[in-house]
Parts: C-alpha cells; sequence; structure tokens
C-alpha cells in the first residue's frame, strides 16, 4: 500500500523529468504500480483510512510523484454534475482541447508540494484524453470544468511540469483572458 511516505516532494529530480512511455501490453509490474496509486488516491478520499495512515486528500496521482519516471496517472473526482469520472491510465495524452481557458478560483494544489502556492492557474476548459486502462483497452475521454483541470494537472507531472510554474509571477491573481473560473 502506497502511503505518504512514498511522494516524493518538490525538488526531487523526478518531478522535473518527462517521464517514459509505459511498454503496451504492460507489464505486471507496471500494472500493479497503476492500481497502487488508483488504490492511494481512493484511500486518500476515505476519512477513516486517511487518517489511520496519514494521508492527504488527492484526487489525482502521477508515476513520477512516487519516483517512478513512467506515464501512469490515477484520477478519481466528481464534476459539477456530482459524475464520478476515475481512472487509471498509461501513456494518457491531450489530443485535442479548448481556445477557452479556466482555472480554479481557489488555486491547486499537490501532493507533493507541501505549502500552498496562491495564485490562478491557466487551463484549457475542454480538453479530450486518450490512453490506455489498466485493460488494455484505448479510452478516449472528453472533459471540461474540475475533471479537465485535474487530467492537465497530472498530464503535466509526466512532463516535469509543476502547477505552480503556469502562475503569473509578476501577479499571481491576474485576470486570465478568455478564460472561466471553476469553484471548488
Amino acid at each position: 500500500m502506497l502511503t505518504m511516505d512514498n511522494i516524493v516532494r518538490d525538488g526531487h529530480p523526478s518531478l522535473r523529468r518527462v517521464a517514459d512511455e509505459v511498454s503496451i501490453p504492460a507489464s505486471e509490474e507496471d500494472k500493479l504500480v497503476l492500481n497502487q496509486m488508483f488504490e492511494f488516491v481512493l484511500n486518500s478520499q476515505n476519512p477513516e483510512i486517511a487518517e489511520k495512515y496519514g494521508l492527504r486528500p488527492g484526487i489525482g496521482l502521477a508515476a513520477p510523484q512516487i519516483n517512478i519516471s513512467k506515464r501512469m496517472i490515477a484520477i478519481h473526482v466528481h464534476d459539477e454534475k456530482g459524475e464520478l469520472i476515475s481512472y487509471a491510465l498509461f501513456n494518457p495524452k491531450i489530443v485535442s482541447h479548448s481556445v477557452e481557458r479556466s482555472y480554479l478560483s481557489s488555486g491547486e494544489g499537490c501532493l507533493s508540494v507541501d505549502e500552498a502556492i496562491p495564485g490562478f492557474v491557466p487551463r484549457y476548459a475542454r480538453i479530450t484524453v486518450k490512453g490506455i486502462n489498466i485493460d488494455g483497452d484505448e479510452v478516449k475521454i472528453r472533459l471540461k470544468g474540475l475533471p479537465a483541470i485535474v487530467f492537465q494537472h497530472e498530464i503535466d507531472h509526466l512532463n516535469g511540469i509543476m502547477f505552480y510554474d503556469h502562475i503569473n509571477k509578476n501577479d499571481p491573481f491576474a485576470e486570465i483572458e478568455n478564460a472561466v473560473a471553476i469553484n471548488r
């Protein structure tokens, strides 16, 4: 079982490395890791388990955050209608995106970043992602709102990009052109 001890912190070199593609069909070892990542995200959202194991609640996790430089993400989040968006994917890619932007009005956080970093993080408002699920099937997912932001955050991890890299350094709360605020 993964715990917070497995999460590497800001400054760790694996967070800045571009992760390698996972060979498909995925090895049993890669499937095990992806399942453990997904289990971590689920456990972190369960108050009893999170308290017992000292987990910070998370809605997404990327393999570089557990010091594995491979293109794997696990996401478990509800959209604005309460619909569950729950995926564990190998080699996720954004294949299309909107011109319109969005951002979380409360800013973004990260399991690998212990302190709050204030500021708006511009993201695409709508994206389409392709990836391979744990069963080896290709999936294509259209996302908007919070789930779109979460997928972009996790895919950034696979490319060595941290959320705060997107924040305007001179004016962290500057209005983002052509963007809609997402309240969470």
